[in-house]
């Protein structure tokens, strides 16, 4: 039996288009370093030079940080997968704290229930983390946690 393996660049790219649009995965940088699993052969990290760019999760998705998602910010299509928070709460949110829906200001259409989200502040991408809520239910609603922060400009590495 013929296992047929997939270019790893090509799978990036693949997955990159298919969570946060397609024509996304052109802004990938093109010197990339990739990390392999010991154990079990897969895909990683991804670096550009020493910066993580992402982790590629168990369950086929990508764990982008916030100087990849700045790099993606330049597609319009990456942008419906972002949403943008209000001056009271950037201090909080860029230590780890989750987004709370009465502070988000502006809600990209894309943004699905436990999907990932960059979260932003005048254009700047200040953190990233998974949402709880989809854009709809987010902008109509004005309390709750909008996003678990997962990574921030501020949190220790």
């Amino acid at each position: 039996m013929h296992i047929l393996a997939l270019d790893p660049i090509l799978k990036i790219k693949y997955t990159l288009d298919a969570l946060f649009g397609s024509g996304v995965s052109k802004y990938l940088p093109k010197e990339i370093r990739i990390t392999y699993s010991k154990r079990t052969g897969r895909i990683q990290h991804v670096f550009q030079k020493e910066n993580l760019l992402c982790t590629l999760r168990i369950d086929g998705g990508l764990a982008i940080t916030p100087f990849f998602a700045q790099i993606l910010l330049k597609s319009r299509k990456f942008r419906e997968n972002c949403l943008e928070v209000d001056a009271d709460s950037k201090p909080f949110i860029e230590n780890g704290s989750s987004v709370f829906c009465k502070h988000v200001v502006w809600c990209g259409k894309n943004i699905l229930i436990r999907t990932e989200v960059s979260v932003l502040y005048k254009g700047t991408v200040i953190a990233v983390g998974r949402a709880v809520l989809s854009s709809r239910m987010i902008m109509s609603l004005k309390r709750g946690v909008a996003v678990r922060i997962r990574d921030s400009l501020k949190s220790p590495d």
